[in-house]
């Protein structure tokens, strides 16, 4: 997901908020349906199902596609939007393969829109009511309410489901709930519930709801958990996954088929994840869709009325054909020549360097300016840019798409846990967006005020609501994630890197790597170990800061004839740094070159010139990524030790303006 795109920091964030402790819910008690679970204690409504029964498509392709994934899911799902009551009423059919050894006893949904329930649940305490700088409107807020539960024998199991909230224990944290079952499920074996729920559309501002006539369902829907088994992601006991849904993280699924049937208004457009299995059709003042995807571990869709579509076919190495399909906002009508170009160029780079594009479509969603709240986020082979604010936007419009677009390999078919470790998805995906950039549109990232802005450095491999801040995470999740991937190039050479991540790409497509894996990966690809590195700047919290320490210059000639002896010390104050460039200039202007190995951490070099040394500077041309500390790279000969603080202080204010000034 991408996050204020002003200065190329993302900041996805929204995770899991759970809900009430270890007690059944037995509602029949409170005088409410058995067949309802809704974290407001009120009725379902039931007005807008008389309109024609839903009921889940088992609709497939005739002939479906070889199996890229376990597919351990399957979903067949019937929803109607009901624009009068701001409402989706749903019905799915889910069966489950259970991937484990033990036998299981219980299951457990995530329910997202309870998130926005109230101001108590743990995403809306965590994030102040806010997800980038998008606040949440004026009673904006929304629900999910689970109506039924059943086996496929019929025996309801809606007593049986409870709320939990295995992170923080917030009792009002509703988004993560447990159904107890009634037989155990044995490893192997398969199970199908059939489900019935209602979401209460929250008002847009962090990734799903509605706003005018615009509606973005992201994670609307009763999501099973991930049951890991053991060796999965280095797990030593098999078990389930569980984590709320949180202020600064996103989400961790299975990979399987969707079947989804979607009905709105008869004058609304729909763009949906995977590909329409029929053409749409109206009935009864509706218009019904109906989309298949397999080998993809979610299902989004947008609507609306307004919406100006078009739609080109695209083929290159590596995307054996794509159907790229845009869904603009009026306001961007004109645009879309941009959007094309942005998505062909992301396709045939991703496809050239992290594997072949699977999917027969590709959409991108550009929402209203209202919407905005859903821009910028990523879904399988359904993509959202930012909201159209003007006709004539900048390049973050092909930066945003080309950020989308790249996570369709980073979170899309190389599925990490984003809950655990965001920065294998976020910091990916920007060393990917930023070498397209550079590559199609001449667009360089400045990585030396990249790095000063991480003054808060922490560890990658951490739970994404650990983090102190939305702030605090994007700048480590995304920007010194992707510094450390560029530290790395920098080590071993754009062609090896290269060979790193298409390895890594290939290896773990449609499976769930951790960065240990990556590791692995990366010493494999290099032959060396790279435990050092990865300790100080993966797990550990560490930025490069390499001073200079003192000058001294005497002469050592005479009079008539001076000769100059020069003494540089220059230390590595944190973090172990390789190749430091340095640069030596003389009173005379003649300017000396070196490069130091960064061997045990400190070196004195020692210069005999006929001119005095006037000053040195520490990698001048800043290709030290994980530098954040540049106030301590240039020294002047012989100044004022009460100076020198003052005078590095200005050269660094007047580099970072330089650099603030540049288009990121």
């Amino acid at each position: 997901m991408v996050p204020p795109r002003a200065k190329v920091f993302l900041s996805s964030l929204l995770a899991l908020g759970l809900l009430a402790g270890s007690m059944p819910i037995f509602l029949q008690n409170q005088g409410l349906s058995a067949a309802t679970l809704d974290p407001n204690g009120s009725k379902p409504s039931i007005s807008a199902v008389e309109k024609a029964p839903l009921s889940p498509p088992k609709v497939q392709p005739d002939i479906p596609a070889p199996a890229l994934s376990d597919r351990l899911v399957e979903y067949h799902m019937d929803v109607r939007y009901e624009p009068q009551e701001n409402k989706l009423i749903g019905k799915q059919t889910l069966t489950w393969t259970h991937p484990g050894k033990k036998s299981v006893n219980e299951l457990y949904f995530h329910l997202y829109p309870n998130a926005f329930a109230s101001s108590d649940t743990t995403f809306m305490k965590e994030s102040g009511g806010r997800l980038r700088s998008d606040p949440m409107p004026d009673n904006g807020f929304g629900s999910m309410t689970i109506t039924d539960v059943k086996t496929t024998e019929g025996v309801s199991l809606t007593h049986r489901l409870q709320f939990v909230q295995p992170d923080d224990g917030n009792i009002k944290d509703h988004s993560l709930a447990k159904l107890r079952l009634q037989r155990p499920i044995k490893g192997g074996e398969s199970i199908t519930v059939h489900m019935e729920f209602e979401v209460e559309l929250p008002k847009i501002f962090a990734r799903m709801g509605s706003t005018d006539n615009f509606v973005m369902a992201g994670q609307w829907f009763p999501k099973i958990s991930v049951y890991e088994p053991a060796g999965l992601r280095g797990r030593e006991d098999e078990g389930w996954n569980l984590h709320q849904y949180h202020g600064n993280s996103e989400f961790y699924s299975n990979f399987g088929i969707y079947s989804v049937r979607i009905r709105v208004p008869e004058n609304y457009i729909v763009a949906a994840t995977g590909f329409p299995t029929k053409p749409a059709q109206k009935a009864d003042g509706e218009k019904v869709y109906q989309f298949y995807a397999d080998d993809v571990h979610d299902f989004a869709w947008s609507a609306s009325p307004d919406f100006v579509t078009a739609e080109e076919a695209f083929s290159a190495p590596g995307v054996p054909g794509v159907r790229i399909k845009l869904y603009l906002d009026p306001l961007h009508k004109d645009l879309k020549e941009r959007y094309f170009d942005a998505a062909r160029s992301a396709l045939a780079n991703f496809g050239k360097w992290y594997g072949t594009y699977p999917y027969s479509t590709l959409s991108i969603v550009v929402p209203p300016e209202s919407g905005n709240g859903a821009g910028g986020m990523e879904y399988p082979t359904l993509v959202t840019a930012f909201g159209a604010k003007n006709d004539s936007p900048g390049y973050e419009l092909e930066r945003t798409v080309i950020h989308e677009i790249a996570h369709q390999y980073f979170y899309g078919m190389i599925a990490n846990n984003e809950f655990e470790e965001a920065w294998l998805d976020e910091a990916f995906a920007t060393y990917a967006e930023e070498k397209v950039m550079e590559k199609e549109y001449g667009i360089t990232s400045n990585t030396a005020a990249q790095g000063a802005s991480i003054t808060s450095p922490a560890p990658l491999k951490l739970e994404s609501w650990k983090y102190d801040s939305h702030e605090h995470y994007a700048l480590n999740v995304y920007t010194r994630g992707k510094l450390v991937l560029q530290g790395i190039e920098r080590q071993v050479g754009l062609k090896t890197m290269n060979k790193i991540l298409f390895t890594y790409a290939n290896k773990f497509r449609f499976k769930h790597p951790t960065t240990t894996d990556f590791q692995q990966v990366v010493e494999q690809v290099t032959k060396q170990s790279w435990q050092a590195y990865f300790d100080q700047y993966v797990y550990g919290n560490q930025m490069a800061d390499v001073a200079i320490d003192l000058i001294n210059t005497k002469n050592i000639g005479t009079p008539d004839i001076p000769k100059y002896e020069s003494t540089v010390k220059i230390t590595s104050k944190n973090g172990d740094v390789t190749d430091v460039p340095i640069l030596f200039a003389f009173e005379d202007g003649k300017l000396l070159e070196r490069n130091w190995s960064g061997q045990d951490g400190k070196v004195t070099y020692t210069l005999k010139y006929n001119a005095p040394l006037s000053w040195a500077m520490v990698d001048p041309k800043y290709s030290m990524v994980l530098e954040n500390k540049h106030i301590n790279n240039y020294l002047k000969a012989d100044m004022d030790p009460k100076v020198v603080t003052r005078w590095n202080l200005s050269i660094t204010k007047l580099v970072e303006m330089l650099f603030g000034s540049l288009s990121w």
